[in-house]
């Protein structure tokens, strides 16, 4: 199984290459720079494992929420390729990589995932890891920090992670009002944590078209979809 990742919702731009169960991955922070970056880490990734466009199974990406123009980035990257090859696409949460990067770096089943979605808000959801799968307590929303909410379940230890816990933690915090031990703020949605999801999906077969590739802003008042990219 070959699967090529790229994430661009967040400052940080990132991409992956999956093949036969090994990873190669590339990320850097560098906002204001991904339409420069991401073509050029998946350009070298690929040269790196002598494959060509042609032969992936699936190219998967980070929908959203995040930053409107950089999911418009991935997406229509992710549309150029799968365009031009008839390659089928996974995409996959940003708030749920960050919680698939958390749980990587502690151990942690529970993860309060927040995006920094400026205007005084974030994209937030709260994940929980059972059987090897991802449970979304509620929904994936854009919300006030102060209007935040934990899911009814006791016994349990949160994480936070997330660019959100960065900008707006002592008022996450408040809300939240549970101790969190451990709070990631510099956790962001990497490229390597969505191919890792997107092995899961693909086996499911959980894709899409490249014309259904679109990014999922949770904001409303975003209408225009990203035009494909030429490669």
């Amino acid at each position: 199984m070959k699967i090529l990742a790229i994430d661009t919702a967040t400052e940080a731009c990132s991409a992956a290459l999956y093949v036969d169960g090994e990873i190669n991955a590339a990320f850097q922070l560098a906002p204001r720079e991904h339409s420069r970056l991401i073509l050029q880490m998946i350009d070298d990734l690929l040269a790196q494992a002598a494959l060509s466009v042609s032969e992936l199974d699936a190219i998967a990406f980070g929908q959203g929420p995040g930053s409107f123009m950089g999911l418009r980035i991935a997406a229509g990257v992710v549309q150029g390729i799968a365009f031009a090859h008839d390659i089928p696409v996974i995409p996959v949460s940003t708030l749920k990589a960050t919680a698939q990067h958390a749980y990587e770096g502690t151990g942690s089943l529970h993860i309060l995932a927040a995006i920094d979605a400026r205007m005084d808000e974030v994209y937030w959801a709260a994940y929980s890891l059972k059987d090897n799968h991802w449970i979304l307590h509620g929904e994936e929303t854009v919300i006030s920090p102060d209007k935040i909410s934990l899911p009814k379940q006791s016994g349990e230890s949160w994480v936070g992670a997330g660019t959100g816990w960065s900008s707006y933690q002592d008022r996450l915090l408040k809300a939240a009002n549970c101790p969190l031990p451990t709070i990631l703020t510099d956790c962001f949605p990497s490229a390597e944590a969505i191919v890792k999801l997107a092995v899961d999906e693909f086996r499911s077969g959980n894709t899409v078209t490249a014309a259904e590739a679109v990014p999922v802003y949770i904001r409303n008042d975003v209408a225009k979809k990203p035009k494909p990219v030429k490669l």
